[in-house]
């Protein structure tokens, strides 16, 4: 057998422990995920008519739901993938990579594993987001089947990207605890994006933290192939941010995984 073909039929086996560690221990999952929801029903039902009215000058909440839900959706990647870091600092500190490490297995498969469960995760927890938005009328019916193809690419390269980003944390944080703060930022920014308000609504000293910043592009492509707003030049950024993400994760968690045990 290849190394090629030993390291995907490891990858694959890590990818499946992973998945059973969700089954088994949901609670994680579901308190991530309550989060977005709850922002979603909050900002719609409480705050949706005040919000619409300053952003389109009209109280319309179905409106504002459209123009909140792709912020939601990116909402949603940023808090599953602290999961990632949280299960990866556990890896660590109780012992299991130690033991992997004197097995006969690519050295590599167990950050494959990681990612690649995070990625389902993430996919599926933006499904579920976007099942309630759809419940409480959401609507893209001017997207085409290529649009919408486009934005699931998009969601998956962002989960890759900053699933990369969270094992590193995870990687570098001492326990679970520290790992779930570290990785804190992932959902924090999302906050200070245009995923809830415009970046041209916002405080004139504040605009550039919320305009150059990853999240606000990939908010703002995903709101253009789905509601067909104007997309400019969000997509090649949101694009080069998540190569530029995944790249420095990728070799942050590598060099981090690969340095000798204390």
């Amino acid at each position: 057998m290849s190394s090629l073909s030993l390291a995907a039929r490891d990858s694959a086996t890590m990818l499946r422990r992973n998945l059973l560690h969700v089954r088994r221990y949901p609670s994680m999952t579901l308190n991530l995920l309550l989060t977005p929801v709850v922002l979603l029903l909050l900002f719609v039902y409480v705050f949706g008519d005040v919000m619409s009215a300053g952003i389109a000058g009209g109280a319309d909440r179905s409106a504002y739901l459209a123009y909140l839900v792709p912020g939601i959706m990116l909402l949603t990647i940023g808090g599953t993938t602290i999961g990632s870091a949280v299960s990866v600092a556990m890896d660590m500190t109780e012992g299991i990579i130690a033991r992997f490490r004197t097995m006969a297995i690519h050295r590599g498969s167990v950050l494959v594993g990681h990612v690649a469960g995070s990625v389902l995760q993430c996919m599926m927890s933006v499904v579920v987001v976007g099942a309630v938005a759809v419940a409480i009328g959401f609507r893209a019916t001017d997207a085409t089947a290529l649009e919408w193809l486009a934005a699931a690419g998009l969601l998956a390269l962002v989960s890759l990207a900053l699933t990369w980003v969270a094992v590193g944390m995870g990687l570098t944080s001492p326990n679970a605890e520290a790992a779930g703060n570290n990785a804190l930022p992932l959902m924090v920014l999302p906050l200070l994006s245009s995923a809830f308000v415009p970046v041209d609504a916002m405080p004139g000293w504040f605009q550039p933290v919320a305009r150059y910043q990853p999240f606000t592009p990939a908010i703002e492509t995903l709101r253009g192939l789905l509601l067909g707003t104007e997309i400019g030049h969000n997509g090649w950024l949101a694009v080069a941010w998540c190569l530029a993400l995944a790249a420095l994760g990728y070799t942050w968690s590598k060099s981090l995984f690969n340095r000798p045990p204390k």
